[in-house]
C-alpha cells in the first residue's frame, strides 16, 4: 500500500494554513467535480483523492496524527503487531522509543468502503460509506471566491460615495464610507463563482484603490496639498485661495520670504480617523516654488540689478 502525500495532492506546503487548504480544495473540487466531468472515471478518482486529503488536513486532530506518522512511514511497515491506534496514543510521549506494527494495514482494519485503504489505516472505518460522504461533501462545496480592484477618486474616499456596477448582469450598489483607505477590502456575499453542487455561491472581494490626485496626497489620517507659488509671492508674500477636498474654500496667508518646501498646517481638514465618525487628521500645505521662465530682456536686466544690490 502506497503512502499518500495529502499536501502534494492539494498542491500546498506543509506549513499551509487551514484557509490555504480550504482554498486549494475548493479550486480542485470545482475542476474535478463529477457533475463537470460526466463519465470521466479519472476525474472522479481525482475528486475522491482531493476530498480525502481535505478530510484529513482540514481537521486539526487528523492532521496532527498524519504529520506525526507521515515522516516515519517506513518504520511502521513491520514490528510488534501493536494496534495502530495504540501507536498514536503513545507516539510523541518522549523517551526515545519507536513503535512499529506488522502486517498489511488492510488486514488490520479490513477493506472498508469509503476513503482509501491508506485513510482507513490511519483513522479507522467511517460510519457512513463513501458514497454518502462524497455526495454530501461535493454538493455542499462553496463556489470560488473572486477578487477584483475598484478604483475611486480621492474625493470619494474622503467624502464617501455610492457606487453602482454590474456583476453577471446584476446591478450592484455599494457605499464607500467617508475616510476609506487605500487597500481597504469589501466583501460582497454570494457574488463569486457558482457552486459545483447545491452549495452557496462564493463571495466577491473588492480591494479599494485610490486614484492619484494632481494636488492632494494622503499619508495616514493626514492630507497634503501641493501649492505652487511664483517667485513674487515667495519673496513678497500674499494670499492664496485654496479649494479644499470637501468643497469648501479658504484663504492661506503666504509670509514674505517663504522657502520652497515650507509646510503649513491648516487644521482638522484631513481624513476621518479610523473608528471615528467626526475626528479628522490635519491638512498640510506644502509650498512648491515655480521658477520664472521666458523672461524679457528688461526683466533680466532688473534681476541682474537686484542681484548686484543683494551683493
Amino acid at each position: 500500500m502506497d503512502f499518500k502525500d495529502y499536501y502534494k495532492i492539494l498542491g500546498v506546503e506543509k506549513s499551509a494554513t487551514k484557509e490555504d487548504i480550504s482554498k486549494a480544495f475548493r479550486k480542485l473540487a470545482l475542476k474535478y467535480h463529477p457533475d463537470k466531468n460526466p463519465g470521466d472515471k479519472a476525474a472522479e478518482e481525482k475528486f475522491k483523492e482531493i476530498s480525502e486529503a481535505h478530510e484529513v488536513l482540514s481537521d486539526p486532530e487528523k492532521r496532527k496524527k498524519y504529520d506525526q506518522l507521515g515522516a516515519n512511514w517506513k518504520q511502521y511497515q513491520s514490528g510488534s503487531g501493536q494496534g495502530f491506534e495504540d501507536i498514536f496514543s503513545q507516539f510523541g510521549r518522549g523517551g526515545g522509543k519507536q513503535y512499529r506494527t506488522s502486517g498489511d494495514f488492510e488486514d488490520m482494519f479490513g477493506n472498508m468502503s469509503g476513503f482509501s485503504d491508506f485513510f482507513e489505516s490511519f483513522f479507522g472505518t467511517r460510519r457512513s460509506g463513501f458514497g454518502d460522504t462524497f455526495n454530501r461533501r461535493s454538493n455542499n462545496v462553496k463556489g470560488q471566491d473572486y477578487e477584483a480592484e475598484l478604483y475611486i477618486p480621492l474625493e470619494e474616499a474622503y467624502n464617501g460615495a455610492g457606487k453602482e456596477f454590474v456583476v453577471n448582469g446584476k446591478k450592484i450598489k455599494i457605499n464607500i464610507a467617508p475616510g476609506t483607505r487605500n487597500g481597504s477590502r469589501l466583501r460582497l456575499k454570494n457574488l463569486g463563482g457558482d457552486s459545483a453542487g447545491s452549495g452557496e455561491k462564493g463571495d466577491l472581494y473588492l480591494t479599494i484603490k485610490i486614484e492619484k490626485h494632481p494636488f492632494y496626497e494622503i499619508e495616514g489620517d493626514d492630507i497634503y496639498y501641493n501649492l505652487d507659488i511664483d517667485l513674487y509671492a515667495a519673496v513678497l508674500g500674499g494670499k492664496k485661495r485654496l479649494k479644499l477636498i470637501n468643497g469648501k474654500s479658504i484663504n492661506l496667508d503666504i509670509p514674505e520670504g517663504t522657502d520652497s518646501g515650507k509646510v503649513f498646517r491648516i487644521g482638522k481638514f484631513g481624513s476621518l480617523k479610523s473608528g471615528s465618525a467626526k475626528e479628522r487628521g490635519n491638512l498640510f500645505v506644502r509650498i512648491r516654488l515655480e521658477t520664472l521662465k521666458n523672461l524679457t530682456t528688461e526683466e533680466k536686466k532688473l534681476f541682474k540689478k537686484l542681484a548686484d544690490l543683494r551683493k
